[in-house]
């Protein structure tokens, strides 16, 4: 029997430039159209199975959220069905479907009464929900003075103490610390134990291939793919960055030949100093919401990413060489020059950050109009994952940072992946070795006799 069945489900909004028009549309005689429409969903069509966990992914935009609310009975479809198969517990957008002027302890309760659960029942379960919230004496003042982060907490403690046989996440544990979702991840993992079935929106490759089961796919409105995460995940590497995998394949025997030509090619045209136009944005990882800092006398004005000798790669296959390429215009004479990389988790943990000031090199001066392209160089032995890159050039002044000439933080965005199960888990191989030693047994040499 399934949980939950999606059929032909399109969802329709209209969309005005203005409130005005909105009236205008329900005043007009002759009924004129003052809006356009929008299909946030069109003819999706899922089956859930009772107990299933589904991580349910896309871009922005895609419908994740639309659906999720059909799902949870918050907005209706425009046409289709939606068969749910008992009690749904939502955690939504922060602060859906609670009272900002009401205490936690206060909203826990009026949470149960929309989901059927008596008040009596609800005062029995608080000291778990309170204990599992752990926000102490603000439990009992107005959610209005919450962070989001104590919002959160009483949320999902209000979602999951509520007996459900159905639970729907869209992105809230993001907004929670560190500790905080690892209590709530380990929750879940307890309710998939007890056969709920468990439904969440996330832009966590790493938490959709980890957790869970079966993996759904929407992009403009649009089912793409469900089924095997793995498989999902992979589709949608490619709709971020177009057929990544096919691009970056390994080939054998004269290709690789031709390929390595090729990167000749462009490593000379990108090293040539050319147009002084910031082209950064036309790279396959850029990453719009960079946020940029530093003096200006120098800027960064392009960059690649290589894995082994293909150029421009977004999806790069695990235990590959990864060059990174800086190129910097120079406003001013800098007598030394430097730069520098970090790479770091989608939360922010810098995975790894140097620069050439922290590696002992010694540039050359750089003179006013010239254009440096700088190159790093390793082996991408990082968990299989989402990744973001910083980018820096300055001025060697003595200490480790040095002087800020232009910084690009989160430039790029790339995707570390492997077609085949990690040999170790965390976020990078040490590749360790291993022997056992021989051991000094007692057996058969005097202490210990064995049995004839």
């Amino acid at each position: 029997m399934n949980a939950i069945s999606v059929q032909n489900v399109s969802k329709k909004f209209r969309l005005f430039v203005s409130p005005k028009d909105r009236m205008f549309e329900v005043l007009h005689p002759l009924r004129k159209q003052y809006h356009r429409e929008f299909w946030a969903l069109k003819n999706v069509s899922i089956d859930i199975a009772q107990g299933q966990t589904i991580g349910i992914i896309g871009r922005n935009g895609s419908g994740k959220s639309t659906l999720l609310q059909i799902i949870a009975g918050i907005l209706q479809p425009t046409s289709g069905s939606i068969t749910v198969n008992g009690r749904v517990s939502a955690l939504l957008e922060l602060g859906a479907g609670f009272n900002p002027e009401f205490t936690g302890r206060d909203n826990v309760i009026l949470n149960g009464a929309i989901l059927g659960i008596p008040r009596d029942k609800m005062i029995v379960r608080m000291p778990q929900i309170e204990a599992f919230a752990d926000i102490g004496e603000f439990f009992d003042q107005p959610m209005k003075i919450y962070s989001s982060g104590m919002f959160v907490r009483v949320a999902f403690a209000a979602a999951v103490h509520v007996d459900p046989n159905i639970l729907i996440i869209d992105e809230a544990l993001a907004v929670g610390d560190a500790k905080f979702q690892h209590k709530c991840y380990q929750h879940l993992a307890a309710l998939r134990e007890r056969g709920i079935t468990i439904l969440f929106v996330t832009h966590s490759t790493n938490l959709v291939t980890n957790y869970a089961q079966q993996a759904v796919l929407l992009d403009h409105g649009e089912l793409i793919e469900a089924g095997e995460p793995g498989f999902v995940v992979d589709k949608y590497h490619e709709l971020l960055f177009g057929n990544a995998k096919d691009h970056i394949r390994i080939s054998h025997g004269a290709a690789v030949g031709t390929e390595s030509g090729r990167t000749d090619r462009r490593i000379a045209e990108l090293a040539s100093e050319g147009s002084t136009d910031d082209v950064c944005f036309m790279r396959r990882t850029y990453n719009k919401g960079e946020t940029r800092f530093g003096t200006g006398e120098a800027k960064i004005i392009d960059y690649v990413l290589q894995a082994e000798t293909h150029w421009d790669v977004g999806d790069i296959p695990f235990g590959s060489m990864l060059t990174i390429y800086v190129k910097a215009l120079f406003f001013r004479d800098v007598a030394a020059p430097a730069s520098g990389f970090c790479i770091k988790t989608v939360e922010g943990i810098y995975i790894y950050a140097t620069n050439t000031v922290i590696m002992g090199e010694q540039l050359k001066p750089a003179y006013k109009g010239d254009i440096l392209t700088f190159k790093f160089s390793f082996p991408l032995i990082m968990s299989p994952g989402d990744y973001f890159l910083d980018l820096a050039v300055l001025q060697a002044d003595g200490t480790r940072g040095g002087h800020v000439l232009d910084v690009r933080r989160s430039i790029a965005h790339c995707m570390v992946s492997l077609d085949r199960e990690t040999p170790f888990d965390g976020l990078v191989d040490l590749s360790p070795t291993f022997e056992v030693l021989a051991e000094d047994s007692r057996r058969n040499h005097g202490g210990i006799e064995e049995d004839q």
